[in-house]
């Protein structure tokens, strides 16, 4: 059996006298601690790499390190193979009724900016595209080699999944987070921190705009502050329509990641009700951009 987590952090070698190890809630990738010892608090994440979902550790090492040196994120204390350390900050984690809040909305908008334009400026090493079609595809194939009770909604999802590709172009690159979840954002009261870069890479802005409102269940009148605060510039029929897409695309591929989840994760989560939560938010978007 391999070692227990709270023996793989006191084994590290880089702590200092006393040490308080106890578990934080959250991660559904990962596990996360909190470790304080003689010199301060720190936050530990175990995790190896996922291929089901394409999570490369090294990859996320590379990202939070680009973060760390754009100034998004806190900074990497130590690493080790499936072991990331990180500073600790005293923050608030955000919760979906504070993105939906117009002035927390406005204080994310510029960090997705700093994400997509500066954070390519500090990455060293070879990186990742994250592009959300491709990604349908390979849990499309996981399900079938796993023999997943979906099978049967695989072509209607398929089908859907190409004509939003279709729809949501031209596109522009940039280097996304990828997973805008309320819990990814921290509040220290002077700024916001981003965290968690499990599944960065280069992708549409699209992708973290729509992720970003689905994951929050932003309503149509915050959608379009945010579109307009993001490209400072109204928002015409076309963009529109190729943001509704994207958000759609971005719906599909939660779904389908926890499908996957459901016959591949050992972490303690109910993934059948997140899909089935989903599902909904995907079936109910994709209704509204079928009648634009």
């Amino acid at each position: 059996m391999g070692e227990h987590p709270e023996d793989q952090i006191r084994n590290l070698g880089i702590w200092r006298g006393k040490l308080e190890i106890s578990p934080l809630s959250g991660g559904m990738t990962n596990r996360n601690f909190r470790v304080t010892d003689d010199r301060g608090t720190a936050v530990v994440r175990l995790g190896d790499d996922i291929p089901v979902h394409m999570i490369s550790r090294a990859n996320e090492l590379a990202a939070s390190l680009a973060a760390e040196a754009a100034g998004i994120s806190p900074r990497v204390l130590h690493h080790a193979p499936g072991m990331l350390v990180m500073e600790f900050l005293e923050a608030k984690t955000l919760r979906e009724e504070d993105v939906n809040n117009p002035d927390m909305l406005g204080r994310i908008i510029p960090l997705i900016r700093r994400c997509h334009l500066e954070m390519p400026k500090y990455f060293r090493g070879p990186t990742f595209i994250f592009w959300v079609f491709q990604v349908i595809q390979q849990y499309a194939g996981v399900l079938k080699d796993g023999e997943s009770d979906y099978l049967k909604d695989l072509p209607l999802l398929l089908s859907r999944a190409e004509r939003l590709e279709a729809a949501a172009g031209p596109y522009t690159i940039v280097f996304g987070h990828n997973d805008l979840l309320a819990a990814n954002f921290l509040d220290d009261g002077d700024r916001l921190w981003l965290i968690d870069w499990d599944y960065a890479g280069f992708n549409s802005p699209l992708f973290d705009l729509g992720g970003l409102a689905s994951n929050n269940l932003l309503g149509e009148s915050r959608e379009i502050s945010l579109l307009e605060a993001y490209y400072e510039q109204p928002v015409d029929e076309a963009l529109w329509r190729r943001y509704q897409a994207m958000k759609c695309a971005s719906l599909l591929r939660e779904t389908m990641w926890s499908m996957v989840s459901e016959i591949h994760s050992t972490i303690g989560f109910d993934y059948k009700a997140y899909t089935a939560q989903n599902r909904a938010r995907f079936e109910s978007a994709y209704a509204h951009f079928d009648g634009i």
